[in-house]
Order: C-alpha cells, then structure tokens, then sequence
C-alpha cells in the first residue's frame, strides 16, 4: 500500500513544528493571530528568495537561472504553508477538500470569462 503523501507530510510538519517549541492544536486566537503573521512574513521571504533564483534583472547580465536553488525555496515555502494550515486547525484531508472545491470554482471562473471578483462562490469552501 503507498502512503498518503499529503498526509505525510503534514505529520511530519507538525513533528518539526513541536521539537522547536510550536504547538499548533493548543493555541489561543491570539496565537493564531501571531503565527499566521510569522508564517506569512516567512513565506514573503522564502518567495523572494524563489525570485532571486530567477534572472529577473533585465539591467543585469550576470544572472542565471538557479532551478536546483528554486527547487528548494518552493520547499521551504511548503514547510511554512503547512505550518500554517495547522495553526487554522487543517489537516491533510481539510486542504485536499477545500482544494477540490476552490479547484472547481476556479475552472468555472474561467468558463465564465471572470470578468469581475465576486468572492461569493468561495463561501462555500
């Protein structure tokens, strides 16, 4: 039998998360609020350091393409995007779900042209 991947993965964030002192199940709303924010300010740095994998300096000519280096920032940004589920109390079958039915929304978007943002249709995730 193969293992669940996702699954895996949020238990073995959440292993890592507890040995640096990071209880996620037991947190007040004010912690909550405290570690979206730390886990978003960690993603905001982890994307830039994604950017800089890329030469997007069209005024520069050293750059070059660094994919080994970008590979390992999308990883890093996995750590923190787990972290962060957990803290909204989501386990791995919680974001499967929601990203089934964002997942839907998102091709109806398209078959409708999506010509304005209405958040309506995610209520229901």
């Amino acid at each position: 039998m193969e293992q669940d991947q996702l699954r895996e993965l949020f238990r073995m964030q959440k292993a890592l998360n507890e040995r640096i002192g990071v209880q996620t199940e037991s947190m007040s709303e004010e912690q909550k609020t405290e570690w979206v924010l730390n886990y978003c300010r960690a993603m905001n740095q982890e994307l830039a350091e994604l950017t800089d994998s890329v030469p997007w300096k069209w005024w520069a000519k050293y750059q070059e393409f660094d994919e080994q280096n970008a590979r390992v920032e999308v990883v890093d940004l996995f750590h923190f995007l787990i972290s962060m589920a957990q803290v909204l109390g989501m386990s791995a079958d919680d974001v499967f779900q929601a990203y089934l039915k964002k997942n839907e929304v998102n091709f109806k978007r398209q078959e409708s042209g999506y010509t304005e943002k209405d958040q309506s249709d995610s209520k229901h995730i």
